[in-house]
């Protein structure tokens, strides 16, 4: 079985992120954790490229790049 490989970027910006969580609850694949208060991408591999956590995101923080 052929998987097609998608080279997936995620930036959190932290200087906008207040570490509400909501990306956390949102991701179907449980791509994020809130690590000293931020969001932070720990599984990026498992990112299917919805976007949920960029439009779910209150404070825009998030962006998915997708390469």
């Amino acid at each position: 079985m052929w998987r097609c490989l998608k080279v997936v970027k995620i930036i959190v910006d932290k200087d906008k992120c207040t570490g509400c969580g909501t990306c956390v609850d949102t991701c179907p694949m449980g791509v994020y954790e809130i690590q000293n208060g931020k969001s932070v991408p720990v599984k990026v591999d498992e990112c299917i490229v919805c976007r949920a956590c960029e439009a779910q995101c209150p404070e825009g923080a998030i962006q998915v790049i997708e390469e």
